[in-house]
């Protein structure tokens, strides 16, 4: 375990690059994977999106875990309540064109997807953020995962102080096998925070891959993990 303190920047409170934009769904069910079918569904309402790298497309999902809710086996479906958002993060200069998907209907893997009111928010610089999908090569141990990650955060500045490795997953897109682990990275300063949300880690954000969202702790995730632990540089 590595464990470093260090004075938080307090100089950003925002991006200005990208914001986050929900939307209310009409949609009774879906397939769990769906990442692939939804992005082409995107592609097609909204052409710019597939030329933008820093619009992340995040996967449909329902009740929140924690609740006695568990997300179904892939293959299986996952049934939707009137709640349940999709999530896009787009430019700041997208904001308006993301708009122009308000009314549309998606045909989402053979099932119809009615986008109805549409939200804009800004990122929140949260000291701790989650990624649910961080793609990463097969074989590689946990430990390697971490390594890599801080390597990579080191790459372009970013300290990484706290890690938490968490649940292993694996989804097909376009008969294709993509390997990712959930990731919670704590005790960052506000600037390290919003340029990761703004740019993320790995490939694949159009499937919902390495996109980070601010999280309130690592209490709720540590009890869903069968191992975990932490790592800094």
């Amino acid at each position: 375990m590595f464990w470093q303190e260090d004075d938080k920047k307090n100089d950003i409170s925002t991006s200005d690059k990208v914001l986050d934009v929900s939307y209310k769904i009409d949609c009774k069910q879906i397939p769990t994977s769906h990442a692939w079918e939804l992005s082409q569904a995107l592609y097609a309402a909204l052409p710019w999106i597939k030329e933008e790298p820093e619009v992340g497309v995040h996967q449909i999902h329902g009740a929140a875990s924690g609740n006695g809710w568990e997300r179904p086996a892939d293959g299986e479906l996952i049934h939707l309540s009137k709640r349940t958002r999709m999530l896009l993060r787009v430019p700041v200069s997208r904001a308006d064109d993301a708009a122009q998907l308000v009314g549309e209907t998606l045909d989402v893997a053979g099932y119809p997807v009615t986008v109805g009111k549409m939200t804009a928010r800004p990122i929140d610089p949260f000291s701790t953020i989650f990624s649910r999908y961080i793609v990463l090569d097969e074989g590689m141990t946990e430990d390697e995962f971490l390594q890599w990650v801080v390597d990579d955060l080191g790459s372009r500045g970013l300290q990484a102080r706290k890690l938490l490795c968490g649940i292993g997953h694996e989804f097909e897109a376009n008969g294709r096998k993509i390997i990712t682990r959930s990731l919670m990275i704590a005790d960052l300063d506000k600037s390290a925070s919003v340029a990761l949300q703004e740019v993320g880690i790995g490939l694949h954000r159009h499937f919902g891959c390495g996109i980070f969202v601010p999280h309130k702790g690592i209490k709720a995730v540590g009890e869903t993990e069968d191992k975990s632990h932490f790592s800094g540089s």
